[in-house]
């Protein structure tokens, strides 16, 4: 730009400064189009900020695509001064799906692994769910729009199941399901910084992670009401030239 208009590349410096413009920086966005958007916000949040007596409000989702990456040299743990070093470079020994549920409330996880992430493997999770709680207790489910949550043959077993309720977050809001931090977590706490040999090796580690996890678990805590997150989505819509939240 300097060389273009002929000036200093201080000259660039000073004027980006001057209109606190960035552009060594990059980020990214995604504003949903659901035309349900504040109806969807207000279900969610309101279970989150006030779960029904004589229930459980779980949040349900899939961590897809797990690898099992086995590192070309040993890891060399940490020193000091040092911090622990691994190898940019690696084999992938398989892949796995993780299945998991979070407690809103007590803050524990129910998790299951299928090699794929069907509407069967999500049937077989519903399963899972029915024989892990009390059965006097309904079941809030908040999850995001994939296709395999809404099949016919899902349908069909939740009518015949009346105690699940389902609970839909906005279409391109995946930021509103909780067990997308604990995902977070697990990403960087535990799965980045493990090598695996096999997938059989991942499965186990996601395993014991969920027990130990759940000897003391940590519910996130929830104190955005709908009618903040729809004063900042509508400002969001406004910066990039898109009139309040979608209708």
């Amino acid at each position: 730009m300097a060389a273009r208009h002929r000036v200093s590349p201080d000259t660039v410096a000073r004027i980006w400064k001057a209109r606190r413009l960035q552009p060594h920086r990059l980020e990214h966005y995604k504003l949903s189009t659901d035309r349900q958007f504040e109806e969807k916000l207000r279900d969610v949040v309101g279970l989150y900020l006030n779960p029904p007596e004589h229930a459980l409000v779980l949040s349900v989702d899939e961590k897809t695509q797990i690898q099992a990456l086995d590192r070309t040299q040993a890891i060399l743990p940490i020193r000091p001064g040092v911090p622990e070093r691994q190898t940019h470079d690696y084999r992938r020994n398989g892949t796995t799906d993780l299945f998991a549920a979070l407690d809103i409330v007590e803050g524990r996880v129910i998790g299951e692994c299928h090699k794929r992430h069907r509407a069967r493997e999500f049937l077989a999770f519903l399963r899972t769910l029915e024989r892990s709680t009390p059965p006097e207790l309904d079941l809030h489910l908040v999850l995001d729009n994939l296709s395999t949550h809404k099949t016919p043959e899902v349908k069909r077993w939740v009518l015949r199941h009346p105690r699940f309720h389902f609970h839909f977050v906005p279409t391109g809001s995946s930021w509103l399901n909780q067990v997308e931090r604990w995902f977070n977590d697990l990403t960087h706490r535990q799965i980045r910084r493990e090598t695996f040999h096999s997938e059989r090796e991942l499965i186990e580690m996601l395993k014991l992670y969920i027990e130990r996890y759940n000897e003391v678990p940590r519910p996130f805590e929830w104190r955005a009401t709908a009618d903040e997150i729809l004063v900042k989505v509508t400002r969001n819509r406004l910066s990039v030239g898109l009139a309040g939240t979608p209708h």
